[in-house]
């Protein structure tokens, strides 16, 4: 029986895990990424903790039919060489190559995002369903779409970003980290929403946040659940703008289902209940026919087997 291995490469740690043909994670481990110590290091843990992950577990090296890693950045999945990487120092590095040469398997690279969708389709809240698009809600907004099994990745790599989409209007727009304006990422994300929450503190809304010295997403979804008036419209608004990047996509994708994971979505349908609210109203009506919003459902380990599934399906 063949096994798939992927890699969730974070800042500051390194998920490796073991899947089988049907997606089911039968092994995982995690070791500390340890950037300080400079892209050699970064890489040499990466083979050491497949290889030991391997080792530890029930299956021989020669069932491993391959690698995946999903890396937050930009890069070519076809080359494997990354461009940019947010907190990790493989900008410029053909990390591809160098795997296949440190591990003597076929490894596939891709955005993290996109091996969570990737994920999703594989094993998770979008087995079987032929067109997702999957948002994760975390520090910023990352997202995938897969169509027939594989990940729609465009002409740059730059397909998915779907955190990046301008939605807020002119007059409420504030700029994102990537230099635009109004982008999804700063309303509809964890830091959006903590933002929204302490500009509503510092005017002077009543609100039980006024309480809190730090301000988290989880917060202002406990202060809506009791029913505080500010919370709960923070919400709206971040699951306002989610729904108009939906009814936007849909009409581009036209897809089955959509995804909600990441952080935020632990929310569940204090969040999930407005947002399907709001596309119905959005979407025009063909787009949103048969569509159906979803949490995901591999948690943690959507990285994971998401990755393994970026070589598998490759």
């Amino acid at each position: 029986m063949n096994i798939y291995v992927g890699v969730d490469l974070g800042g500051t740690a390194i998920k490796t895990g073991l899947c089988d043909e049907e997606g089911r994670l039968v092994a995982s481990s995690e070791g500390p990424t340890e950037t300080e110590l400079g892209t050699e290091r970064v890489i040499g843990n990466i083979v050491a903790y497949v290889r030991k992950l391997v080792q530890e577990s029930p299956y021989e090296w020669d069932q491993v039919a391959g690698i995946g890693a999903g890396i937050p950045g930009f890069m070519d999945a076809e080359t494997g060489y990354v461009y940019h990487s947010a907190n990790l120092p493989l900008a410029g590095v053909p990390l591809r190559s160098l795997l296949e040469e440190k591990l003597g398997k076929p490894v596939a690279i891709g955005n993290d995002a996109n091996a969570a969708a990737l994920g999703e389709a594989w094993s998770g809240a979008a087995k079987g369903v032929p067109v997702s698009v999957m948002y994760t809600l975390g520090t910023g907004v990352g997202g995938g779409i897969v169509i027939d099994g594989k990940v729609l990745v465009g002409a740059t790599g730059m397909a998915g970003e779907l955190g990046h989409m301008t939605v807020v209007p002119d007059l409420e727009a504030i700029h994102c980290g990537c230099g635009k304006m109004g982008c999804l990422e700063t309303v509809s994300s964890a830091t959006g929403i903590v933002r929204m929450a302490e500009d509503a503190v510092k005017r002077g809304d009543k609100t039980m946040l006024a309480d809190l010295k730090k301000i988290t997403a989880k917060d202002v979804f406990d202060a809506a659940r009791a029913g505080d008036e500010t919370a709960l419209r923070i919400i709206r608004r971040a699951a306002h703008y989610l729904a108009k990047s939906m009814a936007a996509v849909a009409l581009v994708v036209n897809p089955n289902r959509f995804v909600i994971g990441g952080g935020v979505s632990r929310a569940g349908d204090l969040l999930l209940d407005p947002v399907r609210e709001e596309f119905r109203k959005l979407a025009q009506e063909r787009a949103q026919e048969g569509v159906d919003i979803v949490a995901a459902a591999l948690g943690n380990d959507a990285g994971m087997i998401g990755a393994a599934a970026l070589c598998r399906m490759r």
